[in-house]
């Protein structure tokens, strides 16, 4: 099928009709990004820097950027001019150094917390407990060109629906947690990122706002 009817059908599956669609179009060409574009589609997230970087200027300019890998602090600079989401800032280190950047170019950078929620230890994130505690102190209080709109986290790979419901069941109630908490003025939770290809519909149900979703929409790719 094309990436127009991939699209239709794959909006036509979701449980939560609101729920934002993350188009993950890493290593993919932009003329595959500008059919899902002309789709209607204007989020899409890749999880390198350079290839991000690259694709920007070949695109239309309201697409929103979301950079949803591992984000290395000597490479934030690249990005921070024009892109719209940061999904997984898992460190307080990076968090800093998101801000520094934003403080240089006077802009406000908006991220995600990356909670570690799955079983695997390969995987990066946040402590639960560590963020619970962390996130009331004096270094949060002194961010002010970052803004944290909400968790996101990665499920265990596993054909155990019962285990990823109960991992995406975990980061809502953090979320719902963490808005309990007198929190710093850099908090304005409101997205809960969680679900991609795989296990979307759980993710939907479990309260995700955003879903990061690649293959089913462009198809698999080729490394």
């Amino acid at each position: 099928m094309s990436i127009q009817e991939n699209l239709r059908e794959l909006k036509e599956s979701f449980v939560n009709p609101d729920c934002m669609l993350i188009a993950v179009s890493k290593t993919k060409p932009v003329e595959d990004i500008l059919a899902a574009y002309e789709a209607g589609v204007r989020d899409f997230g890749e999880n390198k820097v350079q290839e991000m970087a690259e694709k920007h200027p070949q695109l239309p300019p309201d697409i929103r950027w979301h950079m949803i890998g591992h984000l290395q602090r000597n490479k934030i600079k690249y990005i921070a001019p024009f892109v719209h989401l940061i999904h997984g800032v898992d460190s307080l280190k990076l968090l800093q150094a998101v801000n520094k950047e934003g403080k240089k170019i006077n802009r406000v950078l908006s991220c995600l917390l990356q909670v570690h929620i799955a079983k695997e230890e390969n995987k990066f994130g946040w402590d639960e407990q560590e963020l619970l505690t962390v996130v009331e102190s004096d270094a949060f209080q002194a961010l002010n060109h970052v803004r944290i709109i909400g968790l996101m986290g990665m499920a265990t790979y596993t054909d155990d629906e019962q285990i990823i419901r109960s991992e995406f069941a975990g980061l809502n109630i953090l979320m719902n947690n963490l808005k309990e908490k007198a929190l710093p003025p850099v908090f304005e939770l409101k997205e809960l990122s969680m679900g991609m290809s795989g296990d979307y519909h759980i993710a939907q149900e479990e309260g995700s706002t955003m879903v990061r979703i690649g293959s089913a929409i462009f198809g698999n790719r080729t490394y």
